[in-house]
């Protein structure tokens, strides 16, 4: 009953000073509503980059042309043609664990269809491109091994190539000309939206790797070889044997660099949210330390209210009360600000979080372990700064504290 009574006193407390319980809340509720938001913000982002990565497709490993060193000078990925079909051919055939392989040749080229043109990218696969991207057609179908052989002139195209050459048209049949070279649309591919790189994997079209080698950039080489792996043997197993198994077919002895790139998704992954993940915790940061801000605030007004009231709690130790039922009194009042500071500032948070989103079009997205620390920190805050205060209420001499004017 005790206690029950000592939180009464300390809510009536601050209804007494309203405006100025309302102004030491501020400092929480704008400190938790910033840590909300930024991290709705940045956690937004980092699902939004972990969706692309997934729009690459399951288990893929990624083996580029490129990072050699020559003269004192490296390349990048792509930076040296050094990958063959031959290559690609010996990885799906020689690698244990691999389910599914597709040599890559990329170019840009400008495309008419219908009188419209249009420039975009052309890529050039294999048969198990589609599988490996886990990319469904939405129409028509894939080019066959026998296309592939053949180098045939077809293809299939992405959302954005339909929308800008075949508007309120069914492609599959039509034709579509590369470098003034007709090439047949079989199917058309379900949208996938942006990639890692926030270009549209929508805006593409994806003909056979020999007819790009052979009619249309007339190379020797591919970019890359796209690999599907088998989700139950360990992808750095098969990143190391695919690397011996090209060190081995590019004559690469000892102390040389490798000529060729190969990357995992996961790594891909990795390094495409480091950058959100970094800023995230960074703008978290700095929101929590306005929260201590907010908490110093606290104190500050704890410190004053001691102060003034330092007759009323010499009379409430005179009639019977302890020196603990004082410390409560206080603690609970800076505990009820701060506690009533987060729950406002989740509130101006979440608000803000999706004020930011449709204004902005940005991703939001705000875990609930968050809204959860963000509240719990600020009650702590309370019960940290506060607590000087209270402390120092409970201590006090109940003689000077009845003379005190």
């Amino acid at each position: 009953m005790r206690f029950a009574a000592t939180i009464r006193i300390a809510l009536r407390a601050l209804r007494r000073n309203k405006l100025r319980s309302a102004l030491t809340t501020l400092g929480i509720i704008i400190g938790v509503g910033a840590v909300i938001a930024m991290v709705g913000i940045g956690t937004g982002a980092k699902s939004q980059v972990e969706a692309q990565i997934a729009s690459l497709g399951q288990n893929v490993i990624l083996v580029f042309s490129g990072n050699f060193s020559g003269g004192g000078v490296r390349s990048g990925w792509g930076g040296a043609g050094t990958m063959t079909v031959e290559d690609a051919d010996a990885v799906g055939r020689e690698i244990s664990g691999v389910t599914h392989v597709s040599p890559e040749v990329r170019d840009r080229q400008q495309i008419m269809a219908n009188g419209l043109n249009w420039n975009t990218q052309i890529l050039g696969e294999g048969t198990d491109y589609l599988d490996i991207r886990d990319w469904p057609l939405v129409d028509g179908a894939m080019f066959t091994e026998q296309d592939v052989r053949g180098a045939s002139k077809v293809c299939i195209v992405g959302q954005t190539i339909v929308n800008e050459l075949f508007p309120n048209e069914d492609p599959v049949g039509q034709v579509l000309r590369v470098r003034n070279i007709p090439f047949k649309i079989l199917g058309v591919l379900s949208k996938k939206g942006l990639s890692v790189m926030n270009t549209d994997q929508d805006d593409v079209v994806i003909i056979p790797y020999t007819s790009q080698m052979k009619r249309v950039s007339k190379r020797t080489n591919i970019n890359s070889i796209i690999v599907q792996a088998d989700p139950t043997i360990p992808a750095t197993k098969i990143q190391a044997d695919i690397a011996d198994l090209l060190r081995q077919r590019h004559r690469l002895g000892g102390g040389r660099d490798d000529d060729f790139t190969i990357r995992g998704q996961e790594e891909i992954a990795n390094a495409a949210t480091a950058t959100t993940r970094t800023m995230t915790f960074l703008l978290a940061a700095v929101a929590f330390v306005s929260l201590v801000v907010g908490g110093i605030g606290i104190m500050n007004i704890m410190l004053v209210s001691v102060t003034e009231r330092t007759r009323e709690i010499g009379i409430r130790m005179a009639v019977g009360a302890h020196g603990r039922d004082i410390l409560l009194q206080f603690l609970s009042e800076a505990i009820t600000l701060s506690s009533f500071g987060g729950i406002m500032g989740i509130a101006l948070g979440l608000g803000a979080a999706n004020i930011i989103s449709t204004v902005a079009g940005w991703p939001t997205l705000v875990p609930l372990v968050w809204v959860v620390a963000a509240f719990l920190f600020s009650a702590a805050v309370g019960v940290f700064f506060g607590f000087y205060p209270a402390l120092k209420a409970s201590r006090l001499d109940p003689i000077d504290a009845l003379r005190y004017e």
